[in-house]
């Protein structure tokens, strides 16, 4: 958990240039300067003015690409309880990303920053992120055999090198270096999904703020605690008012319970929008049976069946 947050923060920031989270600044220059590699880096002097000025890295983000970067972040629209809303850590006028938690940057590396590099950065520094997030994926499976967790470990390496020729020696700190022994605990511990504290976290949260009176935790845990499940309990027997089970998900697709019971047999994401007679989703303000959709929703519908339906798995993998 902590590795792939401070990891997340590492390449967010150095990417976006956050003031205290980059991984690159005067300093690093200056080493890099004294350890006499990458001249192309080196601080340099104007020749009017006697200015020093660092040169710019591929792995900088220009302000347009961190205005895509960060507007793919806030377009991104996932089930209820899949992640927290990413789009509010994004500050688009200062062009930061900033107050994410550990989960966050978990579902940063492996599910956003693959889709929301592409076209942003040079080809060869998106393809070695992008199997950095592919490794913290694998390495989350529940069916992982040792000849795979071999394979992670020798391809992880291999990455890492490939990062080591791009970033400064500044960014693969303590916690970068931790991750080549990732699948080696994974083969020692079995697979992170059993062991890792995202679900025991998230219940200490929730019994946190029971907590009204500092004098005695234990007691206004469990005030708490029996006052939920008591007005949980009365909310059964009450109609016509919003509720826990009756309150509608924030991506609603207003469609019927047998469809969406069916098309969770068929892929683990389900479309956002309304089912019409033809078998369609569209959007559920549009309440016109019939509708034409452009060029890019249509990109974005063949993406989510490449992704999504279980008999492309094959070919895809």
């Amino acid at each position: 958990m902590h590795i792939e947050k401070n990891v997340c923060d590492n390449i967010v920031g150095t990417l976006l240039g956050q003031d205290g989270k980059s991984k690159d600044n005067y300093k690093t220059r200056l080493d890099l300067q004294e350890m006499g590699i990458r001249k192309e880096l080196h601080p340099k002097k104007r020749l009017i003015g006697n200015v020093t000025f660092m040169p710019k890295a591929c792995y900088q983000m220009t302000r347009g690409e961190k205005t895509h970067f960060l507007s793919t972040l806030t377009s991104i629209k996932l089930p209820d309880e899949f992640s927290s809303n990413i789009s509010r850590c994004v500050q688009m006028n200062e062009r930061k990303l900033i107050g994410t938690k550990s989960y966050d940057c978990h579902i940063l590396m492996q599910e956003y920053l693959p889709i929301a590099l592409r076209g942003n950065l040079p080809d060869h520094l998106s393809s070695a992120i992008i199997e950095l997030c592919e490794f913290f994926e694998a390495i989350c499976y529940k069916d992982l055999s040792e000849i795979n967790i071999h394979f992670l470990e020798s391809k992880v390496a291999l990455t890492l090198c490939k990062l080591e020729k791009i970033f400064p020696p500044s960014f693969f700190t303590v916690m970068v270096h931790l991750v080549i022994h990732l699948a080696r605990e994974v083969k020692y511990g079995g697979p992170v999904a059993f062991r890792w504290m995202y679900p025991i976290e998230r219940d200490l949260l929730k019994l946190k703020l029971y907590v009204h009176n500092r004098a005695h935790p234990e007691g206004s845990i469990a005030e708490g605690y029996l006052a939920e499940e008591s007005i949980i309990f009365c909310s059964w027997y009450l109609s016509n008012v919003e509720t826990v089970f009756t309150r509608e998900m924030r991506n609603d697709d207003d469609s019927h319970q047998n469809h969406i019971e069916e098309s969770n047999k068929l892929c683990p994401g389900r479309a956002i929008g309304r089912k019409l007679h033809s078998g369609v989703s569209i959007h559920k303000r549009r309440r016109s049976s019939n509708t034409e959709i452009d060029e890019k929703s249509l990109t974005q519908a063949h993406r989510y069946v490449l992704f999504n339906i279980e008999a492309v798995t094959p070919f895809r993998e």
